[in-house]
């Protein structure tokens, strides 16, 4: 019987309609998320123009912003001095400012109601953060050009290393002047875009949870049993932090566990996955270890070691 229904044309149909109607329900969950949390972005960008146009914070505005939204927020991994500055970028990067008037009072909600947003184009909403932070690094304040990638993303589902090589190239001069109108809600099903949506570390920061709760539960439960732990690897170690920030470039890269080895003078980086082991899980964790090398190893200490488990 079970043959017969798998043979069965209508059958089979009806599996690919399910199968399509499911990645079409994901992608347009996915991009409601995207687009609530770079609203989110926007405004918070608009609010830290305001406060240092207008706010006596000194030079260290952006650490302490950092760490007390980090205190506020203590699951959320975005508030990171990098991305704030992008945020702030975010916003002065599509908004136009007009004359201001004059309000009554100087307090900080006062005084942000002398911005108002004279231009969004709402096609800005619609592609990941990521992407998003290629493109205010390249284009550095010329909005003209930065419009046009974000349509072109979102014309042609383009990925983020496809994004960035285009951007290292002169296509907005050639074709800058030539880009049309068109009409795309969602990114296509299979597309490289709607793949990256759907799986974007910052969509579910924006929601306090991980892309793979299994893997947050074990982290959690390792770090409970720290001691433990640190007595299987052997002697020596010393713990320093766990999802340990690292900015390499204009990237950050967080290590899922970092320790120091005093016996041998080196750090430990440590990567967990909970699923089969895969070949480029090396690459990922020799990327960590070069940057930790590069970063963090002082004259004295010997290389970084990595470990995956």
């Amino acid at each position: 019987m079970n043959e017969l229904i798998i043979m069965n044309p209508q059958y089979a149909e009806w599996i690919r309609d399910i199968g399509s109607n499911f990645k079409q329900c994901q992608i347009k969950a996915a991009s409601s998320v995207n687009e609530e949390m770079l609203r989110f972005y926007w405004s918070l960008g608009r609010d830290i123009s305001m406060m240092i146009n207008y706010a006596d914070y000194g030079s260290k505005f952006y650490k302490k912003l950092s760490s007390d939204l980090q205190k506020e927020l203590p699951d959320v991994k975005s508030f990171s001095v990098t991305n704030l500055k992008y945020m702030k970028y975010f916003y002065e990067m599509y908004c136009q400012k007009k004359n201001r008037q004059q309000v009554v009072g100087n307090s900080a909600f006062s005084l942000r109601q002398q911005f108002v947003d004279d231009f969004i184009d709402e096609n800005i909403f619609r592609i990941p953060w990521g992407h998003h932070i290629q493109i205010l690094s390249k284009c550095k304040n010329h909005q003209d050009k930065a419009l046009f990638f974000v349509k072109k993303v979102i014309e042609n589902n383009w990925s983020r290393a496809v994004l960035m090589n285009f951007l290292d190239t002169n296509l907005y001069e050639r074709q800058g002047k030539a880009i049309t109108n068109f009409e795309k809600i969602l990114p296509d099903i299979q597309s490289d875009l709607a793949q990256e949506m759907t799986k974007d570390p910052y969509n579910f920061d924006f929601l306090t949870f991980r892309q793979n709760y299994d893997e947050k539960e074990l982290k959690d439960a390792l770090m409970e049993n720290v001691q433990n732990f640190l007595l299987e690897l052997g002697k020596g170690f010393a713990f320093v932090g766990r999802e340990y920030r690292l900015e390499v470039g204009e990237t950050e890269q967080f290590l899922d566990m970092l320790f120091y080895n005093i016996v041998n003078h080196c750090y430990v980086v440590v990567e967990i996955k909970t699923r089969a082991f895969e070949p480029g899980d090396m690459g990922q964790l020799g990327t960590y270890v070069a940057a930790a090398d590069g970063i963090l190893r002082g004259e004295n200490d010997n290389q970084t070691v990595g470990l995956l488990i």
